[in-house]
């Protein structure tokens, strides 16, 4: 599978963050490195950009976008290996104290997709998941949880009406040998949900691979973890904005912003999420299902502590 990837909501993201070129910003997925480029052609000499990546593919792709920027004034770049559940912890080991713009992208890259670790059903590949080298797997859940366990979670993480008969169908599949690759899981769904599912234009496993995906990766946790870190580190008028892409993790996001808005700590830019343009829905389907959310952090007095003079560094 050929790797690409367009960023979504690129115009809509760069209005919504206004990055000055002073600024402190954190693109916590990098994924592609597509909103990474953008964000740090806006930043100057005196500024900062912080990106983040479980996937050490994606912090490469950032590397070298940063290198191509051969602006005397480009700004200060950190490039940090590791799930941005933990951005509290590196900001403090880069001596960060106020982050004045923040980008949660929480969609998976065209890079992500070809990378043959179990992400696509479309073709056999192993059944791994996740975003970097270690940790469960998706195998792992697969061949070792109870039915009852898989059905649980393929209905929480999926909201997948024929869970129970999916979950029933791999515990059966895996009797007989264990399922390793996406096509011996894929057979195993389509064998647990009616006929006329599997004939839809959805594949009958969409649902049961976001499932697992999710919880391999425990993404919902570590999107509460990492949303908390960003709201906590705004600077004051500082802004948030999170791309979400199902429901779900669109529930999470909204919760955690809404909250942070009850408490006083600043306000929503929108009533409601923006959606991307009919055009770019157009020319990118993945981009169909994408909601923007911002927050803007309340004006008050606050310290910032300034970043290292490093202008480059892998943290």
């Amino acid at each position: 599978m050929e790797a690409r990837h367009d960023s979504v909501l690129m115009n809509e993201v760069l209005a919504a963050l206004d990055v000055q070129p002073s600024d402190t910003v954190v693109d916590a997925t990098l994924g592609g490195a597509g909103h990474f480029a953008e964000l740090l052609s806006r930043l100057g000499e005196g500024g900062t950009i912080i990106g983040i990546d479980a996937d050490a593919e994606a912090v490469e792709r950032a590397r070298v976008a940063y290198a191509r920027d051969r602006r005397p004034e480009r700004p200060v770049a950190h490039l940090v290996n590791d799930n941005f559940r933990n951005l509290a912890r590196i900001l403090d080991r880069l001596g960060i104290g106020r982050v004045d713009k923040a980008l949660f992208d929480l969609g998976w890259s065209g890079y992500q997709i070809a990378s043959l670790r179990g992400f696509s059903f479309q073709g056999d590949e192993p059944l791994i998941m996740t975003y970097g080298d270690s940790g469960e797997t998706a195998a792992d859940i697969v061949n070792g949880s109870t039915e009852a366990e898989l059905a649980d979670l393929i209905f929480a993480y999926g909201e997948e009406r024929f869970a129970r008969g999916i979950a029933r169908s791999i515990v059966a599949a895996r009797a007989k040998e264990r399922i390793l690759t996406t096509g011996a899981l894929v057979a195993a769904i389509e064998a647990g949900v009616p006929r006329w599912y599997r004939a839809r234009k959805a594949h009958p496993a969409t649902k049961t691979f976001q499932a697992l995906r999710i919880a391999t990766n425990d993404e919902l946790g570590a999107l509460r973890e990492g949303l908390s870190a960003a709201l906590a580190s705004l600077a004051p008028r500082g802004r948030l904005a999170v791309i979400s892409f199902h429901s779900i993790e669109d529930r999470v996001v909204k919760t955690a912003l809404r909250d942070a808005a009850v408490a006083g700590q600043g306000e929503l830019a929108h009533k409601k999420p923006v959606a991307p343009s009919r055009a770019e829905v157009l020319a990118n389907r993945r981009a169909r299902s994408a909601k923007l959310r911002v927050f803007e952090r309340a004006a008050a007095p606050a310290g910032r502590t300034e970043s290292p003079i490093t202008p480059f560094s892998y943290a």
